[in-house]
């Protein structure tokens, strides 16, 4: 007998990766990981796709002017713009390494930038950036740039500064309008802010504007959010990031300006995250993979339509490359064949830079079973199902992955058979579940500490 709602949400609402990567970063093999080695993957991928499908750009800009208490990325606070300069220049020397690595003009397909607050920087400051970076490169001719963006701080001139060097897309972190959510989490922006930004940029010529929606913050209840799901349908961004709060106070000691008791229990939880989906779904927004929700003009929507939807350290994206080189402190990398991450202090960051050394400090060369593995879960992320064969691709691993999935089938949040498995409608919200089914690594060393925030 299948379960209900209630009962299904108290099962599987237990710690889960979210699958940006497999395998997931507490589970690199960090001992085995070398530069050289890390170098060869980047070379061997560029080799490989750079002139069919170009490579991705991500750069952290960690500077903000104040502390988000909800935030897990890594920030560095400040109101001293004089830090702006010393981290370009840092940035670009980092990218020509990567260049000198490469050994051949790499073709720029995606551009983000993320923080921390991009918008931190001065107009002046982010074209001086791009224009470095895209300096001796080709910029594919289906090229999508994008930035993260405060609305409290993100001017006209940001907006045709960044246009100018061929930016369409921006993302603004909303969160929630309530103020005494935005109160607890130091999050500060008002419905006029967003209305400005969104309009100015829409004048410009920007194609697609998301906003991030966070659903179980501290003193969010269902009134507020409705309230600010009337104030987004206002202005009807192209996308929308309807996401958990993930709880890691183990991780972001921000975090304990609140306490658990400041936080939706489960159940309420998932309430806020049926008001919201409901009301998203009533406005014309049709859910993308995880999370996420698009208007049917937007090419998130259409490349998930078209199978074509794509998934990683940045979240979703309608275009897939191989290869993604992640710049600046804390920043992360893939070459497919292998993953690393830059050093997290911004000091030591910068020690490496003058010294002339790749700043990663970790990561993971996949094996031949993670890049199966990896496969059939990103098809799950993106498309909802996944097929395998036995004979052209055994992995002993897929196969014990696939007997723990009967206990999903048996609750009917997949399709399951011996060429594949389809994630049902009901399924949909158990994404990472059905994943860490699959996740070899996991099962076989079971952490002992909270490593992940809670999967639903």
């Amino acid at each position: 007998m299948s379960l209900t709602d209630k009962l299904l949400t108290e099962k599987y609402n237990v710690a889960a990766p979210r699958y940006t990567s497999y395998p997931t970063m507490p589970y690199w093999d960090t001992e085995a990981f070398t530069t050289n080695a890390w170098a060869a993957s980047v070379q061997a991928s560029f080799t490989h796709s750079n002139s069919t499908d170009g490579i991705s750009l991500y750069v952290h800009l960690p500077f903000c002017e104040s502390l988000c208490t909800y935030c897990g990325c890594n920030t560095r606070i400040t109101k001293n713009h004089g830090v702006e300069q010393p981290y370009i220049k840092a940035v670009l020397k980092e990218w020509q390494m990567y260049r000198d690595m490469m050994g051949d003009t790499p073709v720029i397909r995606e551009l983000h930038l993320g923080g921390g607050t991009p918008t931190f920087f001065s107009p002046e400051n982010l074209k001086q950036l791009i224009e470095g970076l895209l300096d001796g490169a080709i910029v594919h001719l289906r090229a999508e740039f994008s930035f993260e963006a405060h609305p409290g701080n993100t001017t006209a001139e940001h907006l045709k500064a960044l246009y100018a060097v061929g930016f369409r897309r921006l993302s603004l972190g909303i969160q929630d309008f309530d103020p005494k959510v935005q109160f607890i989490i130091n999050r500060h922006q008002t419905l006029e802010q967003v209305r400005e930004v969104t309009m100015e940029a829409r004048r410009m010529g920007y194609t697609s504007i998301n906003y991030d929606l966070i659903y179980g913050l501290p003193l969010q209840t269902a009134d507020g959010l409705i309230s600010t799901m009337q104030m987004v349908s206002e202005l009807m961004p192209d996308r929308i990031a309807f996401y958990s709060y993930a709880h890691v106070p183990w991780i972001k000691a921000s975090q304990r300006r609140f306490t658990e008791a400041d936080l939706p229990d489960a159940d309420a939880k998932q309430k806020l995250y049926g008001i919201g989906r409901s009301l998203l779904k009533n406005y014309g927004y049709i859910e993308v993979g995880m999370d996420h929700f698009a208007l049917p003009h937007d090419s998130l929507l259409q490349a998930a339509e078209s199978g074509q939807l794509h998934r990683n350290f940045m979240g979703y994206t309608h275009q897939h490359t191989q290869l993604m080189i992640g710049l600046g402190v804390s920043s992360i990398s893939d070459s497919w064949y292998g993953f690393a991450q830059n050093v997290k202090q911004l000091e030591e960051y910068h020690r490496l830079i003058e010294q002339g050394e790749l700043p990663v400090f970790k990561g993971h060369i996949l094996t031949r079973d993670d890049l199966v593995l990896r496969k059939h879960i990103l098809n799950i992320m993106c498309t909802g199902t996944t097929t395998w064969n036995h004979h052209t691709e055994p992995c002993e691993a897929l196969v014990f992955g696939i007997e723990r999935l009967q206990a999903l089938e048996d609750d009917d949040l997949i399709e399951l058979n011996f060429l594949g498995l389809t994630v049902t409608e009901k399924g949909k919200r158990f994404l990472r579940n059905i994943c860490m089914a699959l996740d070899a690594r996991l099962w076989a060393d079971k952490p002992t500490t909270p490593l992940f925030s809670m999967a639903v």
